[in-house]
Formats: structure tokens, C-alpha cells, sequence
């Protein structure tokens, strides 16, 4: 078996190459590419472990015939095209964990620094001044800290303030009142939050909904002498408007870590006495940079070697431990799904995916995903997991997931149901010694395998049917691997699914289509 192939093109730990190839991927490490030299060899390559310095533009993706994944070892993404990778079924991950410590520790160091007017200070005193007197800063003992996102990094923020005895509101969409108590924070709307807080740091990422959420209005709103710090994204803050605050006062200070357009070699903002600035250093120690690269190197050679998918931002993610358990559900419903595609017509408006014993305590996301990578094929052949929900929701499909935990008729059940222009159509499947099998279509119990070509018959239970279609086969010199029959009651509507060993001309279907009591005949293909 060919190993996988990754390249390293940002500058890393020389540990994360070790670890490729500890997992079984040969790599290369060519940092300081240019965008035409990762181009003109992005083919080669299964896997692209990057920082912030590759751009993975579409044109570099449609070039990437063989790419299966994105590592980005950090957290922020925004040099990735993740439309036009998930597009092409190409999995995007990022390491949000390992520099969460690093970031939140460097954004309670710049509230700190501006809390006590640090920079100036130290710049004036090493110019031979003492300037004991020009520095009065505050305390930030019982102030109140705005965060605006308490997500991993927000979270670990609002835990070092509470320990410097500061009250924390909390700004989050996101956040449930039971996941507030648990951090030790007070849940509060934005205009709230605004309004009360000494110093507001961010902590989400660049979104529609996000970007400039301190806006000149918004700015407007909060306390007077209120200090902000911005070790998240850029653009988060409105920065013209912001300069506007700190020169009027309004703002008694601000910093910032990142910038929307970087690097920043010029700014209206350099030289305002009440801002400092880094560039871009919130994850920038010799713990996280470490912690980056080993991670992303793991979870990139886990999803080519096992299939685990872990951090995943376009697809459901799936563990090395759930993957064993999981797998056999995710080809039954990528069989189901397949065999819905193919039976099915015209459009497909909504589709459930309902799992019901031991399915119901999986994860149910993969199950669906891969449902959708089967149904999508009637569509596109380069389907995978990743681009089938992209592609689904490109067509207004709406998806939706069931999940029934009573006592069902088979250990374990996956059942697909789709509206169609005749009606709700369904398909279930189960897990026979760890193999897909299955158990009904449309409404009719049937037992079979489905695998590689086949034949799907819709007609009227009668004698000397099963004789009339072996014959034409026969004579059309087909062979019969498996003979599967299923009906509603004896003398109505019955199926037959019959495994062959090439593919059925169009002409053989037309014929069957012709004898006496069928209703429908189609060729399958797993």
C-alpha cells in the first residue's frame, strides 16, 4: 500500500515531520514557497500541513487533484478557501487547543500592560527619564471584564480574571446559562456588556457576524474610560473608529494583537499615546508552537492512515477510537443513500436519517454524512463526505437527523426517507455480522446484500415471474450472483433485487420491463 503524502510548506517544529513519518505518511518540508511553486507541485501531495504564511487559494486547490486534507497548526483559518476545499471534498482542520493557554495568557498581559501604562512607561524610563509622576494607572481588582466570546480561549480568559478578582460579563450566542455557572461567569447581551465593562476583550472569530462588532456605534455605546484589548482577529474592531475614540478620550486605552490588514508596517494608529500593540503574538511561545505542530501533525496522518477526523471545520468530526465502531454504519448509509439516489427521481427536497438501537448511541453526524455522500452521487462521482453536505445544501435540500432510542424490531437500524413528487420514500439497513444488509425498501421487507451490479425489479406477485426473468437474463447471457424477493402480500407488489456480474444493457431493461406484471426495472451499481 502507497503511503500517504504530506507536505509541510510553513516553517514548523521539526517535530511534526518526525511524527508523519512515526504514523506511517512520507513528507517533504519546503517552507517560503512561493503561490506558483506551490502550485506547480501541490499535486503531488494527499496532505498540506500549513501556519499563516500558504495561502490555499482556489487556484491552488484546483491544482491539488490528489489533496484529501488541510492542516492549518493554529487556530485561525482565514488563509484557507474552506468553500472551495470543501467543494472538492477536501477536509480543513485546525489545532484550536494547543495555544488557547498561550493567546488567553497574552490578552490578560495586554490588559494588564494598559491597566499600567507598561510600554510607555518602560520606553520612557530606558530613555534616561523617570517619569514616576506622568503614570497613573487602575487597578483591576473588582473591575468588570467584558469578553465578547467565551469559547475556548474566552473561557480560559474569564478563569485568570475571576483569579485577579474581577467580575466578568460574558457575550456568546453560544453560551448556555448552564456552561456561564460552570465558568464562573454572568451571561449578558451585547448593549449590556457594552455599557458596563471596564475592559473588553474579544475572543471570537472573523465571521459576517462578527467582523467590526466594536463598530464606531457600538464603540458609542460602551463606558467612558472603558480599555479594549483585541488578541483575536482582525477586523473584529472597527479600527478607524477606534482612533477616533482614543483621541476624543471616550476609549481610555487600547491593544491590539492583531490587525485586519497584516502585517501592519503602517497605522493611523501607531503613535497614539494610549495604544500598544504586538504583532501578532498571541501564540507565540516556544509551548504553543510546539504544542501546534505536533498536534496538527497527529490529527492529519490519524485522518490518511485510520480515517479519524478530529478538529474538522467542514465535516463532522470522528475520533480514532469512534472510527472502528462507526465505520460499518457509515458504509451501510452511504449504500443507502446510493441506492436512494439511484431509485429516486427528480428532485429530492428533504431527506431524514433516523437511527434507531445501537445506532442511536453513535454519533450520529458521520452516519449522516455519509448518507449524503451516497445520495449525492446520482449528482456528481466525486462525492465524498466532505462536499456531499456542501453540494446537498447547494441544492436546498433540507437534512434532517432522528434519533430513536425505543425498542426497535432489529438490534440496530439505519432508515433514510426522502419526499419525493410521489411521496415520502424509504429505504432501512442493518448490521449483519458487522456487514451491511438490507432489510426493507419502500415499504417492503427484503433481505440483501448491496454490492457491486445489480438489478432492481418492481412488479406484480404472480407464478412463473422468477422463471421469465431468468430466462431473459439467460439469454442475454447475464449470470445470476443473488436472488433477493420481497413482496407487500401474496398476489400484490412485489421487489426483486437481483446481483449480476456486469453491468445490465439498456436493452435487457427494456425487455424486462415488457413482461407480463413489471411495473419498473432498473440496473444498480455499489
Amino acid at each position: 500500500m502507497t503511503k500517504p503524502k504530506v507536505l509541510i510548506s510553513d516553517k514548523m517544529d521539526s517535530n511534526a515531520a518526525r511524527i508523519f513519518e512515526e504514523n506511517g505518511c512520507d513528507v517533504d518540508v519546503k517552507p517560503g514557497m512561493t503561490p506558483d511553486e506551490l502550485k506547480a507541485v501541490i499535486g503531488e501531495y494527499d496532505g498540506l500541513a500549513i501556519r499563516s504564511a500558504t495561502k490555499v487559494t482556489e487556484d491552488i486547490l484546483e491544482a491539488a487533484t490528489k489533496l484529501k486534507v488541510i492542516g492549518r497548526a493554529g487556530i485561525g483559518v482565514d488563509n484557507v478557501d474552506i468553500p472551495a476545499a470543501s467543494a472538492r471534498g477536501v477536509v480543513v482542520m485546525n489545532t484550536p487547543f494547543g495555544n488557547s493557554i498561550t493567546t488567553a495568557e497574552h490578552a490578560i498581559a495586554m490588559m494588564m500592560a494598559l491597566a499600567r501604562e507598561i510600554p510607555q512607561a518602560n520606553a520612557e524610563t530606558q530613555a534616561g527619564e523617570w517619569p514616576k509622576s506622568k503614570y497613573m494607572g487602575v487597578e483591576v481588582t473588582g473591575k468588570t471584564l467584558g469578553l465578547i466570546g467565551a469559547g475556548n480561549i474566552g473561557s480560559i480568559v474569564a478563569s485568570r480574571a475571576l483569579g485577579l478578582k474581577m467580575k466578568v460579563l460574558a457575550y456568546d450566542p453560544f453560551l448556555t446559562p448552564e456552561r456561564a455557572v460552570e465558568i464562573g461567569v454572568t451571561k449578558a447581551d451585547l448593549d449590556t456588556l457594552l455599557s458596563k465593562a471596564d475592559f473588553i476583550t474579544l475572543h471570537t472569530p472573523l465571521t459576517d457576524q462578527t467582523r467590526n462588532i466594536l463598530s464606531k456605534e457600538n464603540l458609542a455605546k460602551t463606558k467612558k474610560g472603558v480599555r479594549i484589548v483585541n488578541c483575536a482577529r482582525g477586523g473584529l474592531v472597527d479600527e478607524a473608529a477606534l482612533k477616533e475614540a482614543l483621541d476624543s478620550g471616550h476609549v481610555a486605552g487600547a491593544a491590539l494583537d492583531v490587525f485586519e490588514t497584516e502585517p501592519a508596517k503602517e497605522h493611523p494608529l501607531f503613535g497614539t499615546p494610549n495604544f500598544i500593540c504586538t504583532p501578532h503574538l498571541g501564540a507565540s511561545t516556544t509551548e504553543a508552537q510546539v504544542n501546534v505542530a505536533l498536534q496538527v501533525a497527529e490529527q492529519m496522518s490519524d485522518y490518511l492512515v485510520s480515517g479519524g477526523v478530529t478538529n474538522a471545520l467542514n465535516m463532522p468530526s470522528l475520533s480514532a477510537e469512534e472510527a472502528p465502531k462507526v465505520r460499518p454504519y457509515m458504509e451501510l448509509a452511504e449504500k443507502l443513500g446510493s441506492l436512494v439516489g439511484q431509485l429516486a427521481h427528480g428532485e429530492l427536497p428533504k431527506i431524514s436519517v433516523e437511527v434507531e438501537g445501537a445506532a442511536a448511541q453513535l454519533n450520529p453526524k458521520p452516519i449522516t454524512g455519509a448518507v449524503l455522500s451516497g445520495l449525492m452521487k446520482r449528482f456528481s462521482s466525486s462525492v465524498n463526505m466532505v462536499n456531499a453536505p456542501f453540494l446537498a445544501k447547494e441544492r436546498g435540500m433540507e437534512v434532517r437527523e432522528i434519533r430513536n432510542e425505543s425498542e426497535a424490531t432489529f438490534h440496530t437500524l439505519v432508515r433514510v426517507t426522502v419526499a419525493t413528487s410521489l411521496g415520502d420514500r424509504s429505504v432501512a439497513g442493518t448490521l449483519f455480522a458487522g456487514s451491511p444488509r438490507l432489510v426493507e425498501i419502500f415499504g417492503i421487507g427484503i433481505e440483501a446484500d448491496l454490492e457491486g451490479h445489480m438489478m432492481y425489479i418492481v412488479n406484480e406477485d404472480a407464478p412463473g415471474f422468477i422463471g421469465a426473468i431468468g430466462s431473459l437474463l439467460g439469454k442475454n447471457g447475464i449470470n445470476i450472483g443473488t436472488f433477493h424477493l420481497g413482496r407487500r402480500e401474496a398476489g400484490g407488489e412485489a421487489v426483486l433485487l437481483l446481483s449480476v456480474d456486469a453491468p445490465i444493457p439498456a436493452n435487457v431493461l427494456a425487455e424486462a420491463e415488457k413482461l407480463p406484471g413489471v411495473k419498473l426495472a432498473r440496473a444498480l451499481k455499489f
